[in-house]
């Protein structure tokens, strides 16, 4: 069933006694998923847009690790009985680095080069956004002291710090 859920994050959450997680872990890992989900929908579009073949290669490796992370959090969330966004939650919640639908409408739009850099121009926000999202779990002192919360993290870190390197090298040789 497609029920839909408006203002996901702000839906209140309990969290059982004695449990490692907060409520911060919660929402981050809720809006990550959003998140992903987004970029899934970005890297979906390239192998139609008569993008460079590298590039596509590079949006489906996007595409293959990013989906893979919402299956762990979507299992995570609800091995914790929480709520678990699937993906088309990108349409509903907003978080850091996120398109605007009228971005979405411009890259949808673009073909060849043009939809080479606004793809790397934007996926390079996006995964600037992620990084935020982590470095503000990380912030908070009692959360990602879950392991599972703390490996996806920090996972997602490493692998999207990578590749905002490789999409500026990419932008460099348009």
């Amino acid at each position: 069933m497609a029920h839909h859920h408006h203002g996901e994050q702000s839906a209140p959450i309990t969290i059982p006694p004695g449990a490692l997680f907060t409520e911060t872990d919660v929402r981050f890992m809720q809006g990550m998923i959003a998140h992903h989900a987004q970029a899934l929908h970005m890297s979906r579009m390239a192998p139609s847009r008569g993008a460079d073949p590298r590039l596509v290669r590079f949006a489906q490796k996007i595409d293959l690790s990013q989906a893979g992370e919402i299956v762990l959090m979507q299992d995570w969330l609800r091995a914790n009985d929480q709520f678990a966004p699937d993906t088309s939650s990108w349409r509903t919640m907003t978080m850091h680095g996120m398109l605007t639908a009228e971005e979405l409408v411009r890259l949808e739009a673009a073909g060849g080069e043009a939809f080479d850099r606004l793809f790397l121009e934007y996926m390079i926000r996006h995964h600037e956004g992620a990084l935020m999202m982590v470095a503000d779990l990380l912030a908070n002192p009692r959360a990602a002291q879950d392991v599972d919360v703390s490996v996806l993290a920090n996972d997602i870190a490493t692998t999207q710090t990578a590749e905002i390197g490789l999409m500026r090298q990419m932008l460099a040789e348009l």
